[in-house]
């Protein structure tokens, strides 16, 4: 179970790195960083790190995983990452509040509560 851990938070802190770096250099959420390079890095981050996860424990292991047990490892460290971005976000919320979702499709039209609900 250490190495979902691992590799999940890892790729979370990949993920609150980018953020917090993306919105402190370009200020604009309007801007192709935040609509285009970020979900890219999100996912090309996120498959490497699943990736690397599996790797880790079939060295771990000495041995090749069954799909079984690599997806069970897969998903894992993607829960463990969903979980940790999750909170940061809520925090995120709750300290600098929702101008960092003005990214977010119809995020002028929509009401507060629900365009926090679409972003997760």
């Amino acid at each position: 179970m250490k190495i979902p851990i691992k590799y999940g938070l890892l790729t979370a802190l990949g993920l609150i790195i980018w953020v917090l770096a993306a919105h402190t250099l370009v200020a604009n959420a309007q801007s192709p960083v935040h609509a285009l390079l970020g979900p890219v890095f999100f996912n090309v981050l996120h498959f490497v790190m699943i990736f690397l996860g599996i790797k880790a424990l079939e060295r771990e292991r000495g041995e090749k995983l069954s799909f079984k047990e690599a997806l069970k490892t897969g998903v894992s460290i993607a829960f463990v990452f969903a979980l940790t971005a999750s909170l940061f976000f809520v925090c995120v919320i709750y300290f600098v509040g929702d101008t960092w979702l003005a990214i977010e499709t119809g995020a002028t039209t929509t009401p507060r509560r629900l365009l926090w609900i679409q972003a997760f």
